[in-house]
């Protein structure tokens, strides 16, 4: 598990769980932009992100306060892993870090991932990381999942051919729409991951906290 002082880099005192609902929504479904929307992106230059200037080999979307994406990059420092995040706090702190560290081969970005992702090339990803999403569980706002078709096919389009998605969730009925619409899209094969050994990645913050709170959590992963 990545070492992190908290004493040198504590979060921010207030912080919120949740952003503003729209930004968990394509810009293009919106009748308004509103005032602090993550920015689109049609291209990327990598040199902003990684010190060898080569694109991402994973993706963790929605990571969160980082833990997971920080210690994939200090497991697999031949690997760049970039970590995609909505709210605006956590970029600012793991990039803080990962500055402050000079951690090379970690970078993060502020993205609404519903709008696509057309800055990562085809093929081009080993790993794609989905873990412990925010749920929405109200049948009004399952629109705000990013977990959709159209991500999906992205992810599909992304991965190389022996690539894989990993998916992570604390709620069972998340856990069965993941199984649902995967086999709604049917391009991947899948499997529910009952054990550790099976899995074999870093622990995240959501994890260690069900570890510890007796909270059971499900796991997939899909390759192409």
């Amino acid at each position: 598990m990545y070492k992190i002082d908290f004493a040198k880099y504590p979060f921010p005192a207030r912080t919120r769980h949740h952003t503003n609902p729209s930004f968990y929504i394509a810009l293009s479904e919106l009748e308004v932009k509103p005032d602090g929307y993550p920015p689109l992106l049609a291209s990327i230059n990598w040199s902003d992100y990684f010190i060898n200037s080569m694109p991402p080999t994973k993706l963790d979307i929605g990571c969160g306060r980082g833990l997971f994406t920080l210690t994939i990059a200090d497991n697999e420092p031949q690997n760049n892993i970039l970590g995609i995040e909505v709210r605006q706090w956590c970029c600012d702190w793991l990039q803080n870090f990962i500055h402050s560290e000079s951690i090379a081969n970690c970078g993060i970005l502020r993205y609404s991932v519903p709008n696509g992702l057309p800055f990562i090339s085809d093929s081009s990803i080993d790993e794609i990381y989905y873990l412990f999403p925010d749920p929405w569980i109200k049948t009004k706002h399952i629109k705000r999942r990013a977990f959709t078709l159209d991500f999906l096919n992205e992810v599909y389009r992304m991965l190389n051919d022996s690539g894989e998605l990993y998916l992570a969730t604390d709620l069972e009925e998340v856990h069965k729409y993941h199984i649902h619409l995967l086999n709604k899209f049917g391009k991947f094969q899948h499997q529910v991951i009952t054990n550790d050994s099976e899995w074999n990645k870093p622990q995240t913050n959501k994890e260690i906290f069900c570890r510890k709170e007796g909270i059971p959590f499900y796991r997939i992963i899909a390759k192409k």
